[in-house]
């Protein structure tokens, strides 16, 4: 796994994390900076502090897009990673569009249901289509 790879998936435990326990993104990600154990890659930081800070827009665009499903019926390895490749393809001009399709279809493959690639991959796409018109 490359490194960015790594950061993503360090990412989505933080995200998930932060979920499961209630709690801020940006207060887990500041455990894990303090702990560094193992240390903290700097994408992580950029992804998780992305997420927070667009959060309200991410989740409206997933609620939009996510045709039969609500944020409370989706698993929530799949709300995270839908948050985390939505940030990135829309707010994030580092990585080339499919690769982030691709790098978060992938993790949602590892760690979540069968049909989560499928799902992760429609909406990931659209939002690569609708990008001029989605971000504020």
């Amino acid at each position: 796994m490359s490194a960015r790879g790594k950061a993503r998936r360090r990412a989505l435990d933080i995200l998930f994390e932060a979920e499961a326990r209630d709690r801020s993104p940006l207060d887990v990600l500041a455990e894990r900076i303090e702990r560094a154990e193992p240390p903290v890659n700097e994408y992580t930081v950029t992804l998780v502090e992305g997420v927070t800070r667009h959060l309200a827009r991410i989740d409206e665009l997933i609620s939009t897009y996510a045709e039969g499903w609500s944020m409370e019926r989706m698993p929530a390895v799949d709300r995270n990673v839908l948050r985390g490749g939505t940030y990135e393809m829309l707010w994030s001009a580092e990585v080339p569009e499919g690769v982030v399709i691709s790098e978060w279809v992938h993790l949602a493959g590892e760690l979540s249901t069968d049909e989560s690639p499928q799902f992760v991959n429609g909406i990931l796409a659209r939002f690569k289509q609708l990008k001029p018109s989605l971000v504020l």
